[in-house]
C-alpha cells in the first residue's frame, strides 16, 4: 500500500455514552489523504459528540484514534492539534477587533528576533500571507476581522485551522450560515486542501453541496455508522432512506378541529439580516410547525414577530389587531407569548427559585399596585408544578438545580400563566428526555385544543410531523413550502428541508 493509499484517519468503534444516551455506537471511518469526506446524519443525532471526540473536547469511552496507522491518545483540543487533527466550528470565534494575521496566530504571535520579548507584526503578517497564498483566500491580512463578510470570516477560520498543518480538518456545518453566492468561496478552498493532501471531514445538512465537494458521504444514524457509499450513489432519495430508516412511523396524528379565524397574520414580513418576504397566517387552536436548518431564519421570524428584532418591512396582525411596531411589550399585551430555544440564557433566571421563574411573564397577575403578591405567585406556580408534572423539591428550589426537562417545563408554564393568545414555540424540547419530551408535545396538543394558535419550531422533523397540522419550510430566510399534515411524509419533508 502506498503512502497515498494508506488510510490517514482511521477510527476504530469509538463509543461514548450520556447518562440514558448511547451518543456514540462503535463508529468506524477511515480516510486516505485528500479525500473529502461528507458525514450526514439527521439534525443533531451523535454528530456533536463525534466532533467533539475528534477535537479532544471529550474523551471516548471505547475505541481507538489513529493517524497514519498510529494509535493516539487525544485527551484535549491540544492533544487532537498535536497528533494533526483541526475542527473549526460552526460558530466563528474570531476576535473582531483584532487584524486577519492577528486571528489567524492567535496565542501563537511571532515574537522579535533576539531576547526582546516583543510580538513581530512582521514576521505575523509575513506568516498570514503564505497561508493565504496558499490556501488561495484573497483577504488582506491586515485588514479588521470585523469588515469582513461572513464567508470571508469563516475562510479565516479555516486558515487558522490550516495554521497548525493538520492532516485531517474537521469543518462542521461550514456554510450554514452564508448566502447561496459566497458559498462557492468556500468551496474552492476546501478543494485545494483536498489538493493538498488534507483529508476534510465535511458536516453538513445541506444535500445539494454533496456532489459539488465530497468524494464520499457517510451516513450515522443514532449515534450508529449506517453506511458509507460513492458521492455517485448519494441521490437525495438514498441519502434520506440511509437517514431515516424504515422504521419510523410516527405517532398516530389525531386530527383537531381548527377554528376558521386568524390568531396571527403575517404578510411581506423582512428585516435587513435575514429574512426576506415571509406570509403564513395561523388559526385559532391551530399548530402550524417551521422546518428548516439551523441558520434557516427560523428562530429569526420568531423573534421578529415577538418584536425582539427590528423589521424592516411589512406588516403584523394579532386576532385582527394590526400591530405595526411590534415590541415584547405590545405582543404580550396582545396575548403573544416566545418560549426561547436557549432556555438557560433567555428563558429562565437559573439562580431564581422555580416560583420566580414559573412568573416571570406574568407579572400583571402577580402584583398589586407595584408590589410582588407572593400568594398569587405561589398559587400559579402551584399550578404550573401540577399541571405540567414538574419534578422539584419545593418552588424555592433554584430553577438552575432542576433537569433539562423540569426546566422546559418551567419555561413553558411561564407562558401559560400568561394565559396566551398566540404562542411561538422555539425547539420546545431541545435537550430533553424522551418521556419529557412527550409530556410537552400533550401540552402543545391540549394548548391547541384549548383555541391557543401555536408556531411550533423543531430540528427534529419527526416531532413537526408528530404535532403540527401544517408544515411551512424556510430556506435562507423564506418560506419555500407550505404542506398539510397528511400532504408529506418525514422522507419528503426532510429533502425539502434540506433544499435537496
Amino acid at each position: 500500500m502506498t503512502a497515498q493509499e494508506e488510510p490517514v484517519l482511521h477510527l476504530d468503534g469509538l463509543t461514548k455514552h450520556y447518562p440514558g444516551v448511547l451518543a456514540l455506537d462503535l463508529l468506524y471511518i477511515s480516510m486516505r489523504r485528500g479525500d473529502v469526506r461528507a458525514l450526514l446524519v439527521k439534525f443533531g443525532e451523535g454528530i456533536s459528540t463525534a466532533i467533539k471526540v475528534l477535537s479532544g473536547a471529550l474523551t471516548p469511552d471505547a475505541g481507538t484514534i489513529s493517524i497514519n496507522g498510529r494509535p493516539c491518545a487525544i485527551r484535549n483540543p491540544l492533544d487532537a492539534l498535536h497528533h494533526g487533527i483541526a475542527t473549526v466550528y460552526q460558530e466563528i470565534s474570531l476576535v473582531s477587533a483584532l487584524s486577519v494575521a492577528e486571528n489567524i496566530l492567535l496565542g501563537r504571535w511571532k515574537r522579535m528576533r533576539g531576547l526582546r520579548p516583543m510580538i513581530s507584526h512582521a514576521r505575523v503578517r509575513a506568516f498570514a500571507i503564505d497561508i493565504l497564498a496558499r490556501l488561495k483566500i484573497d483577504v488582506d491580512p491586515e485588514i479588521q476581522v470585523s469588515r469582513l463578510s461572513v464567508a470571508q470570516q469563516q475562510l479565516v477560520e479555516i486558515a487558522k485551522a490550516v495554521s497548525y498543518e493538520p492532516q485531517v480538518l474537521v469543518l462542521d456545518e461550514p456554510t450554514s450560515a452564508l448566502p447561496r453566492d459566497q458559498v462557492e468561496l468556500l468551496h474552492k478552498v476546501v478543494r485545494t486542501l483536498s489538493g493538498l493532501g488534507t483529508a476534510i471531514i465535511y458536516v453538513t445538512h445541506r444535500l445539494h453541496e454533496v456532489p459539488r465537494i465530497a468524494h464520499n458521504v457517510t451516513v450515522l444514524r443514532d449515534g450508529m455508522l449506517i453506511d458509507t457509499i460513492a458521492v455517485e450513489d448519494a441521490t437525495p432519495a438514498r441519502i434520506t432512506d440511509l437517514m431515516i430508516g424504515g422504521d419510523w412511523r410516527g405517532v398516530p396524528f389525531k386530527r383537531r378541529k381548527v377554528r376558521a379565524k386568524p390568531a396571527l397574520t403575517v404578510k411581506n414580513l423582512s428585516t435587513q439580516t435575514k429574512l426576506n418576504d415571509i406570509c403564513l397566517e395561523i388559526n385559532e387552536g391551530e399548530v402550524l410547525g417551521l422546518a428548516g436548518l439551523l441558520s434557516s431564519g427560523r428562530t429569526e421570524l420568531l423573534r421578529a414577530i415577538f418584536g425582539l428584532d427590528e423589521i424592516s418591512s411589512g406588516t403584523l396582525a394579532v386576532g385582527g389587531t394590526a400591530v405595526h411596531n411590534p415590541s415584547p411589550m405590545r405582543m404580550k399585551s396582545l396575548g403573544v407569548g416566545l418560549t426561547a430555544e436557549d432556555r438557560k440564557r433567555e428563558g429562565l433566571i437559573l439562580d431564581f427559585p422555580v416560583m420566580i421563574n414559573a412568573t416571570l411573564a406574568a407579572a400583571d397577575r402577580v402584583s398589586r399596585r407595584g408590589f410582588l403578591d407572593f400568594r398569587a405567585m405561589r398559587t400559579l406556580t402551584h399550578d404550573i408544578i401540577a399541571k405540567l408534572d414538574v419534578k422539584t423539591a419545593s418552588m424555592r428550589v433554584p430553577a438552575g438545580a432542576l433537569s433539562g426537562g423540569n426546566q422546559q417545563k418551567i419555561v413553558i408554564g411561564n407562558w401559560l400563566n400568561t394565559e396566551p393568545y398566540v404562542l411561538l414555540m422555539d425547539e420546545p424540547s431541545r435537550g430533553v428526555d424522551v418521556a419529557a419530551k412527550e409530556q410537552i408535545f400533550n401540552i402543545v396538543r391540549g394548548l391547541a385544543a384549548s383555541g391557543v394558535a401555536i408556531l411550533f419550531v423543531s430540528s427534529e422533523l419527526e416531532e413537526v410531523l408528530d404535532v403540527c397540522d401544517r408544515i411551512l419550510v424556510i430556506h435562507e430566510g423564506r418560506i419555500t413550502g407550505e404542506y398539510d399534515h397528511d400532504a408529506i411524509d418525514l422522507g419528503a419533508l426532510m429533502a425539502r428541508t434540506m433544499n435537496a
